[in-house]
């Protein structure tokens, strides 16, 4: 019977810090996408929210991962 009960308060820890992350990073994610419209630092916003939203979703690592290719490439070219 415990051992249910801690399987079963796990699985709800679980689904709570994924709903917690989901809720934070994607408000810090679309306050970067506001920052795009008004004077501020959207290029460091959006990749902040990227990286929270990554900790706990594969598509969201994988989009950031994408951000992160992009910006290197620009970088490069800007460079030479």
């Amino acid at each position: 019977m415990m051992h249910k009960v801690m399987k079963h308060t796990n699985n709800v820890l679980r689904h709570t810090r994924r709903v917690v992350i989901f809720v934070i990073g994607s408000t810090v994610f679309l306050f970067g996408v506001i920052l795009i419209f008004i004077p501020g630092p959207a290029i460091i916003v959006i990749p902040i929210g990227l990286a929270i939203l990554a900790t706990e979703f594969i598509w969201a690592r994988t989009l950031l991962h994408k951000v992160r290719e992009k910006v290197k490439e620009t970088k490069d070219k800007i460079i030479k």
